[in-house]
């Protein structure tokens, strides 16, 4: 009998597990997911039960003939997937898919030698009531994805997509934006005084707002109003009617939770969602740390509960009155209510050792890992931490009757504030946030510097940002944490909604798309039975509602409804719209229209006249009618890009071959955004030294592929990667040229690893919810 088999998701987790777990086991990865529904059918046998029929991913075929072979040898295989709905999916899947009867399921919150050896000390059998939950979450967005998506394709144009979950993300967007748009401006004035103590009192300039004539409250319409008071208030004597002082308590905020944590992230770092949680993985799964090896920094970063272990709570206590003193920690540790909607599963995300401080790991971490990392840290290390104290001051000024008011304060103690405090999405102070007041006493007489009236337009609410849009998520119960970053990702990749300023803002094909979708499916796209849906699935996962009986319930009016819509759909073609680019051939002017593949511009004259352009403007090249145009940009000239086929698959061309030879692999054929191929730029697979963001660098001899963080990493590779990851050590996947054509064989770009296999070209699915 051979060593016990530990499979994990990742290729960094079995580094970080060897490094403490020592040659006792072997450790192997299952890259995530081995089996799934099949990319090009629905996969789901509507007539007997929703029975899903599940096929190896094309990807992971060599990967599980690599784990049979392991399992095989092996003494007790025990399946150490994510601790989450997902996780247990994968573990159930591996179990199947290697026909393993004695599998073990074990699970640990922070990769650590202590949560390992714990895990392994108390194996448990695969929980069926969570991999239920994750099976009817996977159905339900296939049966939408498949039902209604060619809907999309006959009514509105190819390869449109919707989804049970982002589009109702999708939503969110188009409604605020039409609440923008129908929002009417009204006009408001405000009077603020600025004041200082009469002599012979030091001059210590402070503000006060105009709040009230005698005891009517004031709302200021129009200048002339505001200048009637201004008159008013000419010659005023200004007097200190009452002055107010207490004493106020600012307690810090929770320990992140993925929520939490991309919206702050956001907010201080500017990092986008699934920027935030790449870089948290990294954190999760193990950083080399010298001497000590790899080391799991932080817990498992997919949670929505706000708990702590005692253990983190008593260090974390212990190093706060060490670097602080005794009167930086409450009497008592610190306990956070939970959502109501959470599901406890897991602790919050904290460090897994409060001793390894930001300043003692730097040396050992990218940039983006110790920012992120820092901010993990000190949001914990301030949750533990007494809460903050303020002298806030209060004074009612009184002139001719009109009542000002001024409000400062002074920090006492600052407590948890002297390691963190929370970023706001609004400018808005709060009273213990204003700047301080000059000693005042009831009666005290004040000299006016000026009067300062103000203009203002009350606005509209504000378009979403990733944060806000994660937080809108959340508070409505739509999706879980761990799909927030796909869902953010999926609605900008479909082309429904666009980031512009770090704003969203629905594009025309995401307002017709959600329209359609409102209006002949209410309930799939309601928020409303979104969140309850979200509660069912907890439902079963927690053994208080049947999987089958969920899907039964779900899918007779859903079939009703997508039957419906087939019969009454409306037909949507956009209207052509009028610009200002002249005809090269009549001299008319261009008309923007939409055809089966994209924009174009098409000769008002039509159909005397049969010119057609791209839609900026340049000349249609014969190359351009391959395939699809699509709406995404030459990285190099701006042109519109086109879908192609070679002997290796699909690709993207730039339309303005043979002049601009810039290709980009086709989105969606594999699990990362697509590399730029001829320009230099990010590109999104990451480092497998450091795990950095890797760019492409524009040579005469092809891409370069190096480290952001070069000097300092030397990794490169002349590959064009894939972004798929080798099943065997994890580094990126390549493809092989020679004399710059495509061999058609992928190679690993490890150079001490031996992978390589024949190229495979992915399908895409139009329902993944993520």
């Amino acid at each position: 009998m051979g060593k016990d088999l530990i499979i994990v998701e990742s290729p960094a987790k079995t580094k970080t597990l060897k490094s403490f777990l020592g040659s006792g086991y072997q450790i192997e990865a299952s890259m995530g997911h081995v089996r799934d529904l099949p990319a090009k059918t629905i996969g789901v046998d509507v007539e007997h039960d929703f029975k899903p029929r599940y096929v190896p991913i094309p990807t992971r075929k060599e990967i599980l003939k690599r784990l049979a072979a392991a399992a095989k040898a092996a003494g007790t295989v025990y399946l150490a997937s994510d601790p989450d709905r997902e996780g247990e999916a994968i573990a159930w899947h591996l179990k199947e898919a290697l026909k393993l009867k004695n599998a073990r399921r074990i699970e640990f919150n922070e990769i650590t030698r202590q949560a390992v050896e714990n895990a392994l000390s108390h194996p448990r059998d695969v929980d069926m009531r969570r991999v239920d939950a994750q099976e009817a979450r996977r159905v339900l967005d296939r049966l939408v994805g498949y039902r209604i998506s060619p809907l999309l394709w006959k009514k509105v144009r190819t390869n449109l997509s919707a989804g049970r979950v982002q589009s109702v993300a999708v939503r969110l967007i188009c409604d605020r934006e039409r609440e923008i748009q129908a929002f009417v401006p009204e006009e408001y004035w405000t009077i603020t005084a600025q004041l200082t103590p009469a002599a012979p009192e030091p001059r210590f300039p402070f503000e006060a707002r105009l709040i009230s004539r005698g005891d009517e409250k004031l709302k200021i319409g129009s200048e002339e109003q505001a200048n009637e008071i201004l008159a008013a208030l000419d010659g005023a004597h200004y007097r200190v009617s009452s002055v107010r002082r207490r004493e106020q308590k600012r307690n810090p905020s929770p320990p992140f939770i993925t929520s939490t944590l991309q919206q702050e992230a956001s907010r201080k770092l500017g990092f986008s969602n699934k920027r935030t949680m790449t870089v948290a993985q990294q954190l999760y799964e193990g950083i080399e740390l010298g001497e000590q090896g790899a080391v799991g920094l932080i817990t498992y970063m997919r949670t929505d509960s706000t708990r702590v272990a005692e253990e983190a709570q008593s260090q974390a206590r212990e190093f706060i009155v060490q670097q602080f003193g005794a009167e930086y920690v409450p009497p008592t540790p610190r306990q956070y209510a939970a959502k109501r909607t959470a599901q406890d599963a897991h602790e919050a995300i904290r460090p897994t050792s409060v001793l390894r401080t930001p300043d003692a790991v730097q040396p050992f971490l990218t940039q983006d890992q110790l920012r992120l990392y820092r901010l993990i840290w000190n949001r914990f290390l301030a949750s533990q931490m007494a809460a903050a104290v303020y002298s806030v001051t209060s004074a009612d000024i009184d002139a001719n009757g009109f009542l000002f008011r001024a409000t400062g304060s002074v920090v006492i103690f600052d407590g948890y504030t002297r390691v963190y405090t929370e970023g706001k999405d609004s400018d808005e102070q709060a009273d213990e946030e204003r700047p301080p007041l000059p000693p005042l006493t009831k009666d005290q007489l004040l000299d006016l510097i000026a009067l300062l009236p103000r203009q203002h337009f009350t606005e509209p609410p504000p378009r979403y940002t990733e944060a806000t849009l994660v937080k809108a998520l959340e508070e409505k119960g739509i999706g879980r944490p761990s799909t927030y970053a796909n869902i953010i990702a999926t609605i900008q990749d479909r082309g429904y909604v666009k980031l512009e300023a770090k704003r969203f803002y629905p594009t025309e094909l995401g307002l017709t798309v959600n329209d359609l979708l409102v209006k002949h499916f209410p309930d799939i796209l309601d928020v409303d039975f979104t969140a309850e849906m979200e509660n069912k699935l907890d439902a079963i996962e927690e053994g208080r509602a049947d999987k089958l009986q969920l899907l039964r319930d779900f899918y007779g009016p859903f079939d009703a409804s997508v039957e419906q819509a087939d019969a009454n759909m409306e037909r949507i073609k956009p209207q052509p719209v009028e610009t200002d680019i002249v005809c090269p051939t009549c001299g008319r002017k261009m008309l923007l229209r939409e055809g089966r593949y994209g924009r174009f511009l098409g000769c008002s004259g039509y159909p005397k006249c049969k010119t057609v352009l791209n839609e900026d403007g340049s000349a249609r090249d014969e190359n351009s009618a391959e395939g699809e145009v699509t709406d995404q940009k030459c990285p190099k000239c701006g042109k519109p890009m086109v879908v192609r086929t070679s002997k290796f698959g699909k690709f993207l061309g730039c339309s303005g071959y043979p002049k601009c030879k810039t290709t980009l692999p086709l989105p969606g054929a594999s699990g990362e955004t697509p590399s730029p191929d001829g320009a230099e730029g990010h590109v999104a697979v990451h480092c497998p030294k450091c795990g950095s963001e890797l760019i492409a660098k524009k040579t005469r001899y092809g891409n370069l592929y190096v480290c952001s963080q070069e000097p300092t990493c030397d990794y490169k590779t002349w590959s064009e990667l894939t972004g798929e990851r080798c099943p065997k050590c994890g580094w990126p996947v390549g493809a092989v040229k020679f004399r710059g054509r495509q061999t058609g064989t992928i190679r690993c770009t490890n150079p001490d690893c031996d992978y390589s296999a024949k190229a495979e070209p992915a399908g895409v699915a139009a329902d993944v919810e993520g």
